[in-house]
């Protein structure tokens, strides 16, 4: 990715303006994504074809991680080594959901999909922020 493409993205080409932004946006949408989980987890469940509580204990781990991920975007400077761990976290979650899916989850066709698009949407989260960690750095 350009830096171009970057910088239109983030709208801003000041490098640790991108970075945060990218933070900010994983913090949100997994913040999102953990209260939905909570709050509906029961019709969630139902319509994915995956296990309430597994939506609930989800819900809470991602609780926790978004809040981390907000701490970094909100500091001036993100500190690399934390930056580092939300990309490699990122990375890890994208893995990990790919591989339940092929190995021990029975989701419905929705659940199935929307494993496969969230971990892309992950994968993507951390290809930014690992590109923008890079353009700090340079």
């Amino acid at each position: 990715m350009s830096a171009t493409q970057l910088a239109t993205l983030a709208r801003t080409s000041a490098p640790q303006s991108m970075l945060r932004r990218f933070l900010a946006l994983d913090a949100a949408v997994t913040g999102a994504n953990a209260l939905a989980y909570f709050a509906f987890s029961g019709p969630l469940g139902r319509f994915l074809g995956v296990d309430a509580a597994l939506l609930l204990a989800l819900g809470a781990f991602l609780t926790a991680y978004a809040a981390g991920v907000g701490l970094l975007a909100a500091r001036r400077q993100p500190p690399v080594l934390g930056v580092r761990a939300v990309v490699e976290a990122n990375l890890a979650w994208t893995a990990v959901s790919l591989a339940a899916l092929a190995l021990w989850l029975t989701p419905s066709t929705a659940g199935a999909v929307w494993t496969v698009l969230q971990a892309l949407v992950v994968a993507g989260f951390a290809v930014l922020q690992h590109t923008a960690l890079r353009a700090v750095r340079a």
